[in-house]
């Protein structure tokens, strides 16, 4: 009896998971126009908590929102293939400067010859790669900082969001201000200067949308990212439905045209063409294939007067 009930247990735990990870998997990009009716920019308001960062792994793009507008963009990197930033809603529940680094319990860790899994490795401790700040988001995923400008745009991490040193600074700071947290500028200043681990406590989670969207209309464009996890995504019937589920008449926009963005939307590169060339039949000679990191990083943070 009581083994019937565990293997009930398991198995409606098994197919809620199914269920959740089927739900993540076709959530839209948070800047897609069907979510948003067009981007709402804003400067960053010291006081009102209701932040939450998003990230479409495809765009490479770390998104800073507070009450619904855009405070700030990022470009950063993101798993390997082997090792891909799960697709999923997540809760930041805490911000650590200068932060310790436990190894997990995995293959690559296995491997290494330099650290062991559990281990507690220090911030004075070179083998750390962390950096200055993390933002653990439960399972063993972080943001963490970057090794450099290298990173960003790339497959780099073992599942880890690589965010530059200046970036990752200025979100920590926008999320301590906007809770009114217990930690002064000062005090976070002084993180950049010391190897001293500061741990800040998030007693209301960050949500942290992470999503996996190649094709998105965003602000009247229509944007094919290179489908970097292989997830065979970027197809001829899903661009048509992304342009119709957006509103966009795509009639007189080819199979063979379709064909062609699918192809060259690859590597670093991305397509991109506004709605109304693609209504006027101009796909190919107003469409644009350009670097996925051309749209510029893009932050109004207001400084605090805390």
């Amino acid at each position: 009896m009581i083994k019937a009930v565990f293997l009930s247990i398991a198995l409606l735990t098994s197919v809620a998971a199914g269920q959740t990870y089927i739900q993540d998997s076709k959530r839209e990009s948070a800047r897609s126009d069907k979510l948003t009716a067009g981007i709402k920019k804003a400067a960053f308001v010291p006081g009102d908590p209701n932040i939450r960062l998003t990230l479409n792994i495809p765009s490479f793009q770390l998104t800073v929102w507070q009450s619904g507008k855009e405070v700030a963009m990022y470009h950063v990197g993101v798993g390997k293939i082997d090792f891909p930033v799960p697709v999923s809603v997540r809760n930041a529940t805490s911000i650590e400067f200068n932060p310790v680094w436990i190894p997990p319990s995995s293959d690559w860790i296995e491997k290494s010859s330099t650290v062991k899994a559990g281990e507690i490795v220090l911030p004075t401790d070179p083998r750390n790669p962390l950096g200055k700040i993390k933002i653990p988001l439960g399972y063993g995923y972080l943001l963490h900082q970057a090794k450099g400008v290298q990173d960003l745009g790339g497959l780099v991490s073992h599942g880890c969001i690589r965010v530059m040193h200046r970036d990752l600074y200025e979100i920590a700071e926008m999320i301590t201000a906007a809770r009114g947290l217990d930690v002064s500028p000062a005090r976070i200043a002084a993180t950049k200067r010391n190897k001293k681990t500061l741990l800040v406590p998030l007693e209301t989670p960050i949500v942290v949308e992470i999503t996996y969207d190649t094709i998105v209309v965003e602000n009247g464009r229509l944007n094919v990212y290179p489908d970097v996890y292989q997830k065979k995504v970027n197809t001829l019937p899903n661009i048509r439905a992304e342009l119709r589920s957006s509103g966009i008449d795509d009639s007189l926009v080819t199979d063979n045209e379709i064909k062609r963005i699918i192809k060259l939307a690859n590597g670093k590169r991305k397509y991109v063409a506004l709605a109304g060339d693609l209504e006027a039949g101009k796909a190919t000679s107003r469409g644009r294939y350009v670097g996925v990191l051309s749209n510029p990083p893009t932050s109004t943070r207001a400084v605090s007067s805390r």
